[in-house]
């Protein structure tokens, strides 16, 4: 399974193509709309949320409420664009055009990309680089959870911390309404209303604010990735998945970096066994992967996501046409992506997961899938 998307963040729309997937899969717009809604809300997103309702529609791949194993072509419009007309039109002449931005800001694609590819006019940069290019990823990622759902396997994302404000209430499966209801997906009441408090703080100072996520997923079968080749290790996958997304800066998995600080004895799960239910542990701080390959326990992911770049009482930085000094460009953004970013990453890391399925247990259509996996669960738990 492979996919590519294209669109600028105020073009016209935003495409993408996905081929591989198989045929008789139950789908429809309503299994990807609700994720495109998830993905624009959460507490401290800017105004643009409020002129897009993305929708998806279906050009290709799919017919009669379900997918033909042809490739799956989706387009969603950028409202926007209609007041950007003339400023992204592909016709030569009218430079510069209106609302060119010549002032790099720091932390962001501008200046960099602007060098690599030669724009004086660093929109040509922005407008790909903008985190809107991840709405047609969580519409991919859309139909790759509904295909692991078809297969029990159930995923969800929460903030852990928010700036310097961690939620203090231990995960599990039964907070998924609690995530569900937060304004900033946070289970812990009390940490939820600080988050918020400190979101209003840094929207009254011009500033901006990162965090750290968790995704979580169950019900994985064992030994999806392998140990056979670099590429093909299943945590590998995801860190590439996840550090492609805007403004993340680190991934660990388990314990990750919290796993240096104690004794191999306190890391490593211990492996039982029982009649009837095949192997497990009692703990998981390998979170779900060892060697590169599912180890049949919750996969446990944790992303730091920087603070957004555009501040709108912004950092000094220089003119790349005039080569004076000058405060960074000012572009209509968020105080936060964070809540938001947890649906985006359990969609990319959904992907990886669909995609490792596919490549495990093949076959052209969801049933003979869904009778491969039954099958191997059975083969493991006999083991």
């Amino acid at each position: 399974m492979k996919f590519l998307t294209a669109g600028e963040s105020h073009g016209p729309q935003l495409t993408t193509i996905i081929e591989g997937l198989p045929s008789q899969l139950p789908l429809t717009a309503e299994d990807i709309n609700p994720w495109l809604a998830k993905r624009q809300s959460g507490y401290g997103r800017g105004r643009r949320m409020q002129i897009e309702t993305d929708q998806v529609l279906f050009m290709s791949g799919v017919r009669a409420g379900r997918t033909t194993g042809a490739p799956l072509t989706m387009v969603v419009e950028n409202k926007d664009h209609r007041n950007w007309t003339e400023i992204m039109s592909p016709e030569p002449g009218n430079e510069p055009r209106k609302k060119s931005l010549t002032r790099a800001r720091p932390g962001h694609a501008d200046l960099a990309g602007g060098i690599k590819y030669r724009h004086k006019d660093l929109r040509d940069v922005l407008e790909r680089a903008s985190a809107r290019e991840t709405t047609m990823r969580v519409a991919v990622g859309a139909i790759a959870l509904k295909l692991l759902s078809e297969l029990d396997i159930v995923g969800i994302n929460y903030v852990s911390s928010l700036c310097d404000i961690d939620c203090d209430v231990p995960f599990t499966w039964d907070l998924v309404d609690a995530i569900e209801g937060s304004l900033v997906r946070c289970p812990d009441p009390e940490a939820s209303q600080k988050m918020v408090e400190r979101i209003d703080q840094a929207k009254k100072d011009g500033d901006t604010l990162g965090g750290i996520l968790e995704v979580r997923f169950k019900n994985l079968p064992m030994g999806l990735g392998s140990h056979v080749h670099w590429d093909r290790k299943l945590d590998g996958r995801i860190a590439q998945a996840v550090m492609s997304v805007q403004a993340v800066k680190g991934i660990e998995i388990g314990y990750g970096f919290r796993g240096t600080r104690m004794p191999g004895s306190q890391v490593h799960d211990a492996i039982y066994r029982e009649d009837g239910k095949g192997y497990y542990r009692t703990t998981n701080g390998a979170g779900g992967l060892e060697g590169g390959m599912t180890d049949g326990e919750d996969l446990v992911v944790r992303i730091a996501l920087k603070p957004i770049a555009t501040l709108m009482n912004p950092l000094p930085s220089i003119d790349v046409v005039t080569k004076q000094p000058a405060d960074a460009a000012l572009e209509r953004s968020d105080t936060t992506a964070v809540p938001a970013a947890g649906v985006i990453m359990q969609c990319v890391i959904g992907y990886v997961l669909a995609e490792a399925i596919l490549e495990k247990f093949g076959g052209d259509t969801l049933p003979e899938i869904q009778e491969r996996v039954q099958e191997y669960r059975k083969f493991v738990a006999e083991y």
